[in-house]
């Protein structure tokens, strides 16, 4: 219960920042933002692991490089998907990771996937049509967001793997250093800005809230709680995203956006839930 606890808080800040990156990329390009993000996670994550650093180990900082570039591909993908799409619309297209986390999970341990993963999957698949697709084409925001999906479910998987192993303060510390520094090579060729309110605000919410404090509750929880399990609990962050960009940016529900994030919402729990088998065979 604990672990679930904090899973979810860790999910209501995630939901939180679609909307405050949203804002702040209005200002900053998007890698220059991770940059910023990133790199004042890492040194704060420094600061609390400094005694723990002699631990380190050729193992561990390799695990947390490998789990980091996933790391990064999925904020990278989400971040500049975030200028072209709405947050809602990002906070359900990232919650399909939850869809994509078993299914992944099957293809990688060579096991055939459940049925419930399989409806879980179609309806998810219903909700994205409803919610992206104009004229049998994805919007160009929503197909990044759709990779970033992508990315965050290996992250999943591969934390799940690593994270038993390994101390929760390394791994989270280099992991989250390999994002600041792939964000730092990209954000070269990215034109110059001026810090604001709106800036500062979302790099508090952002390397604090969402970054240190949720990775290393995250990884921790791991420890104790499977990914598909973890998964579910991140079925969350969609609702989150969506209730406060209702609220903060007063966005628009379409009966077509609702649909579809029902649907994604639907095929996001079934994906995790086991349906009893003699219901399936009716």
């Amino acid at each position: 219960m604990k672990n679930d606890l904090s899973l979810l808080v860790v999910t209501f800040f995630w939901g939180l920042t679609f909307v405050t990156v949203k804002e702040a990329i209005e200002f900053i390009p998007p890698f220059s933002f991770l940059f910023c993000r990133f790199s004042i996670a890492f040194l704060l994550l420094l600061l609390i692991s400094i005694k723990r650093i002699k631990n380190m180990d050729l193992k561990t900082l390799k695990s947390g490089f490998f789990i980091g570039i996933f790391l990064f591909l999925g904020y990278a993908f989400q971040t500049v998907g975030l200028k072209y799409t709405t947050p809602a619309n990002a906070g359900f297209i990232t919650g399909l990771s939850v869809v994509i986390v078993p299914f992944l999970s099957s293809v990688i341990l060579k096991i055939k996937p459940e049925k419930n993963v399989i409806i879980g999957i179609t309806l998810a698949g219903i909700g994205l049509v409803f919610l992206s697709f104009q004229e049998f084409k994805i919007s160009y925001g929503d197909f990044l967001i759709l990779l970033c999906a992508f990315s965050f479910a290996m992250h999943i998987i591969l934390v799940g793997k690593y994270s038993p192993k390994m101390d929760t303060f390394l791994i989270t510390t280099v992991q989250i250093g390999t994002v600041a520094l792939f964000s730092l090579f990209f954000s070269f060729s990215e034109s110059s800005f001026e810090f604001n309110i709106v800036i500062l605000e979302a790099l508090i919410i952002t390397a604090i809230f969402a970054t240190v404090l949720a990775f290393l509750i995250q990884n921790a929880a791991q420890k104790h709680v499977s990914p598909t399990h973890t998964a579910l609990i991140f079925a969350m962050e969609p609702v989150f995203a969506a209730v406060c960009s209702y609220i903060i940016i007063s966005e628009v529900f379409t009966l077509r956006k609702i649909l579809g994030c029902l649907f994604i919402l639907l095929g996001m729990i079934l994906a995790e839930i086991k349906i009893n088998r003699k219901f399936l065979k009716k």
